[in-house]
């Protein structure tokens, strides 16, 4: 006498097929054992369901990803198999093209950062949501070669307002959304650290100066916040916003602002970190 056994599921081959029955009912019995088992069927007809679960998708939130860098972390974090929510203030060719590419993992969501009604009503359609990051990217530079005296005070203001203000009332208005281990980054510059300072863009410079302040007072103000509070200096990068004579291209620093944050997450506490991970100086 033989045992078949498949799984959960076993019959013994002499007892419920004799050898009267013939052949071909024999491998149909055997193969009705073969699909039971396969469909987590065990004795009785109870379904055993233990197939493993699938992991959930984890979820990031880039803001400002219409174009440049914003634009290459959706592409990076979709590619990753994150599902991604990707801002746009308007209509976004690149953002569209990257959803043909991933129609199942990016969702592009419309808010403008300088209105904070906009933020509110963004705040109100991602209610109930989870962020495992919120990554704030929006930002503007105008008059970059200029000095104080020469500037526009409207351009100066822009800067203010869309590179430092603006991404911090974003942050406020959605951190509840990202959980004790999870992320919540905001896109600076090295030549935000006034340690580091040799004057180079040095409006553009101040209002991420100005943004690490307001980073720095909001982690100030939750101090036993678990989650990992990040501003992250990219490197300059060839795009609109960095110019041709940026030393990095996108490859060089999108897959690895990734991976540190990544790494990061769980770890809690406000770092100023280049794409690297290495802290820099306020």
């Amino acid at each position: 006498m033989g045992k078949i056994a498949f799984g959960l599921a076993s019959i013994e081959a002499s007892a419920v097929v004799p050898t009267a029955i013939g052949l071909p009912f024999a491998r149909l019995l055997i193969l009705s054992v073969v699909g039971a088992a396969l469909l987590g069927v065990g004795a009785g007809g109870v379904t055993t369901n233990r197939r493993p679960k699938m992991a959930a998708k984890k979820t990031v939130a880039i803001i400002g990803a219409s174009r440049g860098l914003g634009l290459a972390l959706a592409d990076e974090y979709c590619a990753r198999g994150w599902h991604v929510i990707a801002t746009s203030r308007g209509k976004s060719l690149g953002l569209d093209e990257l959803h043909q590419l991933y129609p199942a993992s990016l969702e592009i969501e419309t808010v403008d950062i300088v209105e904070l009604a906009s933020i509110q009503a963004l705040k109100e359609r991602l209610a109930g949501r989870r962020l495992d990051t919120l990554f704030v990217n929006a930002g503007i530079c105008k008059a970059n070669e200029l000095t104080p005296i020469a500037v526009n005070d409207q351009d100066f203001l822009d800067m203010m307002l869309t590179n430092a203000l603006s991404p911090m009332r974003v942050i406020g208005a959605l951190e509840n959304l990202v959980p004790e281990n999870g992320v919540i980054a905001a896109m600076s510059s090295e030549i935000g650290s006034i340690g580091n300072s040799v004057g180079f863009w040095e409006l553009y410079s101040s209002s991420k100066a100005a943004l690490n302040m307001l980073m720095k007072a909001f982690s100030a103000r939750r101090p036993d916040d678990p989650r990992a509070l990040l501003l992250v200096a990219p490197g300059w990068v060839r795009t609109d916003m960095g110019g041709d004579e940026a030393t990095l291209v996108i490859s060089d620093s999108i897959p690895l602002v990734v991976d540190m944050v990544e790494r990061n997450a769980g770890v809690p506490g406000l770092r100023f970190t280049n794409r690297h991970g290495e802290i820099l100086p306020w």
